[in-house]
């Protein structure tokens, strides 16, 4: 089954470029799904042997062909409008003819006050669904981003004054990213983008500790404003979904 890796893009084989370009892909996301949509434009700018059709459509299958299709999906801080908008899209077509489709969490769904196990098993339930209703698609899960988080000492301040860390909201993330590979790795295809994010160019994970947990961060070089992805971090994280899209 599909895992992500950490890679350049030029390790592709002329079979798995070929294996991506000549798939139906419906990709759902917010912002952070648009810095990789970025990411993906900028290495097949650079590599001739990527001859991805970039298109953005909230109706994939209304796009002749082979295609990369993107749209903005559901409001950024409901994660349940994400779910139905995904459906929304694929029973428009794509869902009955087969492709690939998937579609990401922003790290902004995710805050002090989510219910994390709900919000997993509404996700897991819309999945279920359109397993049963489209057994020819391939769904792809990704795990929510991260973000970057304050100094320990700074944290700690807070901590006493009663206040929400960044550190207490990766917590979250981390959890529900817990819950979807737990469920899903060995079975289904996994974009694990918060491993990206937090691996270091050098290979280290950007993390703090909580109890005995290792809780992942969003790594400082992939970011300007500690949530979005930058020029690093946008290619980085397109190389590696293109690296999970082409051993499906």
């Amino acid at each position: 089954m599909a895992t992500t890796t950490l890679a350049d893009p030029t390790v592709l084989t002329d079979q798995q470029i070929a294996r991506v370009a000549t798939q139906k892909i419906f990709f759902g996301h917010q912002s952070v799904g648009n810095n990789i949509v970025d990411g993906i434009e900028d290495l097949a700018s650079a590599d001739p042997r990527l001859p991805l059709k970039i298109v953005k459509s909230d109706n994939p299958q209304a796009i002749p062909g082979p295609a990369f299709v993107e749209f903005e999906v559901g409001q950024n801080g409901d994660p349940q409008s994400k779910n139905e908008a995904f459906s929304r899209v694929l029973a428009k077509g794509m869902g009955a003819h087969g492709g690939i489709a998937m579609f990401k969490y922003c790290y902004v769904d995710i805050d002090a006050s989510t219910d994390v196990q709900q919000m997993f098993e509404s996700y897991r339930n819309e999945i279920d669904k359109l397993k049963a209703n489209y057994s020819s698609l391939q769904i792809v899960h990704i795990t929510v981003p991260l973000t970057t988080v304050e100094p320990a000492p700074k944290a700690w301040i807070k901590n006493v004054l009663g206040r929400v860390t960044s550190q207490d909201v990766n917590v979250k993330r981390n959890q529900f990213n817990r819950l979807l590979k737990q469920t899903y790795q060995g079975s289904d295809p996994i974009f694990d983008l918060a491993e990206v994010e937090s691996t270091h160019p050098d290979g280290s994970r950007s993390c703090f500790t909580r109890g005995r947990e290792i809780i992942y961060t969003l790594a400082p070089e992939y970011t300007t404003d500690g949530g979005h992805l930058n020029a690093t971090g946008r290619k980085t994280a397109a190389a590696a979904l293109l690296q999970v899209l082409a051993n499906l």
